[in-house]
């Protein structure tokens, strides 16, 4: 069996979760999201907690038991939580400011980057950092992945964006060989 799909889900207190055939709604304080489940699975609450089980040990239901098992959990921590990501912008003159929901880059280009925020996320930039906020972890970790690909860090100066606290591994650069 799958050892993710096998562990209970804790739901807080101030999370609530209805069940309507195969559409699984979680609502919390920060907001609502849905989930279509596969008719495979079936989800059970039992003393305060969720279970999700599977009818058959065939390969695609077990593929599939863990995977709804962590998209609901998620969905738990997202409204009541939420989820961030924080990037490091790091060159000369690369830059970052957050206007309403639109984020702007400076990233040596000849033009400015303007970068157009999906609904349910919200950026703060302060020049050299962006931290992305939401509660849908899959969007909000597209949105970083979207934001890092603008300029992504080059090994030899290191310049670029990065998710903080990730290592780029340096290269030498090119030497003269001598006569």
């Amino acid at each position: 069996m799958s050892r993710i799909g096998q562990n209970p889900i804790q739901i807080p207190d101030d999370v609530n979760i209805s069940i309507e055939g195969n559409l699984v709604k979680v609502t919390g304080k920060k907001g609502v999201l849905e989930f279509n489940k596969h008719n495979a699975m079936e989800i059970l609450e039992v003393d305060g907690n969720l279970i999700v089980k599977r009818d058959s040990d065939g390969r695609e239901q077990k593929s599939l038991h863990g995977t709804t098992r962590q998209m609901i959990n998620n969905m738990v921590i997202g409204v009541s939580q939420g989820f961030s990501k924080e990037l490091e912008i790091i060159g000369v003159g690369y830059q970052a400011q957050s206007q309403g929901q639109r984020l702007q880059l400076q990233l040596g280009y000849s033009h400015e980057i303007i970068f157009d925020l999906p609904e349910g996320i919200t950026v703060t930039a302060n020049r050299t950092e962006v931290k992305i906020d939401g509660i849908d972890k899959q969007l909000v970790g597209a949105v970083a992945a979207k934001i890092r690909s603008f300029r992504p860090p080059e090994p030899y100066k290191g310049k670029g964006i990065r998710y903080k606290g990730e290592y780029v591994r340096s290269k030498q650069g090119k030497t003269v060989g001598a006569k």
